[in-house]
């Protein structure tokens, strides 16, 4: 493994130690999942080839599920697609009445990325590619920039508000030529659902509507097919924490929630939402209770049922629902492995802990913590990290003590075995 840079590393540890996922990095202690990936994979190429794709990722709190979308978001920038990624919260939710679905939106359209611009922030680059694409074809056939942007968006406004859309995405382009920055700036303004109101939407732009709570997954659609035109593979959406849907008190609100992830299914089951795939994340409780959760709408229990014949050990990765196995004790083996690595910035001779510290530390936390520290790892990856950080600020220390360890009996070459063939299976999902 080549030297870890600082700002990588720090990225990495200081998330993990938090028990947030990191933004960047994500690779470097990616251990795992590999059919699940495999099976998201398929779901990216199929929206590259002007399909749809729906899934809900179910795992208990801290089983990695946020971190299993930000896997997948990665995967799907190198792929060339765009992609949304919002948490839900009480002030963010897929439908409401009060600016909450709006508020979604805005914050899906704040953390809209591509390749070039993995951290967020990419619509006026999307917006921008577009029109600069429009503007080397109007030169090439002589015509103006404004009338080939309307030729290649016409097929939008068959789409709800996608005249306007059009409207918007033409007065950007004046700005963009005239070198009016306000009108770019309204026009962006738009496009991230911040007007409040019709009036002002009209003044700045000409335009009669806006997105409001009523239109966010319309706007959605529209943007999959514009960002096509754009020459990116499609769009992919990532939505985590719908637990607070779940948490939704009213029933009338979290049922006009369901209706619409019930939409959305319908939509991408039947391909009718071309170039556009959605990743939701949630926990056990939010996807099967009967009275509150997803079960509890028998529309959405039926399409969201499992294989009746996935048993006995035997699992379907191609259906809308897919759970997050608990990790191995060979995935921690080489996840801790992993960490500690990253810890010495990719430098071997670095290392603070032994081969054998690894095993030891996992019997450690198995007498601790039973099986919780298989099905959910951000309590041992915190801990390990401390334990890593005591030791270099406390050079003296003995992690035998530290962790309290008695002669452990562990068979080292086995676990090493198992380690090199689980990295042999994820050389190829390294990003």
């Amino acid at each position: 493994m080549s030297t870890i840079r600082a700002k990588d590393r720090d990225a990495v540890l200081q998330s993990l130690r938090a028990g947030v996922v990191p933004r960047i990095g994500q690779h470097l202690v990616q251990v795992g999942r590999v059919k699940e990936l495999e099976a998201l994979m398929k779901d990216v190429e199929r929206i590259v080839d002007s399909g749809s794709g729906f899934r809900v990722v179910i795992g208990e709190y801290g089983s990695g599920k946020t971190f299993f979308l930000n896997l997948v978001r990665a995967i799907a920038l190198e792929k060339k697609l765009v992609t949304m990624y919002a948490d839900l919260n009480p002030d963010r939710r897929l439908h409401a009445s009060g600016g909450q679905a709006r508020s979604l939106y805005a914050e899906l359209t704040k953390n809209m990325a591509t390749r070039t611009k993995p951290e967020g922030g990419a619509l006026s680059g999307v917006v921008e590619k577009f029109v600069a694409q429009a503007k080397a074809d109007g030169r090439t056939k002589g015509t103006t920039t404004e009338e080939i942007i309307r030729q290649r968006l016409e097929q939008l406004t068959e789409m709800v508000n996608g005249y306007d859309f059009s409207e918007v995405i033409a007065a950007y382009c004046r700005g963009f030529e005239e070198g009016n920055e306000q009108l770019k700036a309204d026009a962006v303004r738009w496009l991230r659902g911040e007007f409040a109101t019709k009036t002002d939407a009209r003044v700045a732009l000409g335009v009669r509507t806006i997105v409001d709570d009523a239109s966010v997954y319309d706007q959605l659609k529209l943007l999959a097919r514009f960002v096509r035109l754009a020459g990116y593979g499609g769009l992919m959406v990532c939505l985590d924490e719908l637990v607070n849907l779940y948490k939704l008190a009213n029933t009338q609100a979290r049922n006009s929630n369901y209706e619409q992830i019930l939409r959305i299914l319908n939509d991408s089951l039947q391909g009718s939402a071309e170039g556009l795939g959605f990743v939701l994340g949630g926990t056990p409780e939010f996807l099967m209770d009967t009275r509150r959760g997803l079960y509890s709408y028998t529309a959405l229990q039926s399409r969201l049922a499992e294989n009746t014949f996935a048993k006995a050990g035997m699992v379907d990765y191609s259906g809308p629902v897919m759970r997050l196995p608990s990790l191995t004790p060979e995935d921690f083996y080489v996840l801790l492995h992993k960490l500690r690595h990253v810890y010495a910035s990719g430098n071997a001779s670095r290392y603070l802990l032994p081969d054998t510290a690894i095993p030891a530390f996992m019997e450690h936390c198995s007498r601790r913590l039973g099986d919780a520290y298989f099905r959910t790892p951000r309590t041992t990856i915190t801990a390990f990290i401390n334990l890593l950080a005591v030791i270099e600020q406390n050079p003296g220390a003995d992690w035998r003590e530290l962790i309290g360890a008695a002669e452990v009996k562990v068979d080292d070459g086995g676990v090493a075995d198992l380690a090199v063939e689980h990295d042999d299976e994820l050389a190829s999902f390294q990003l």
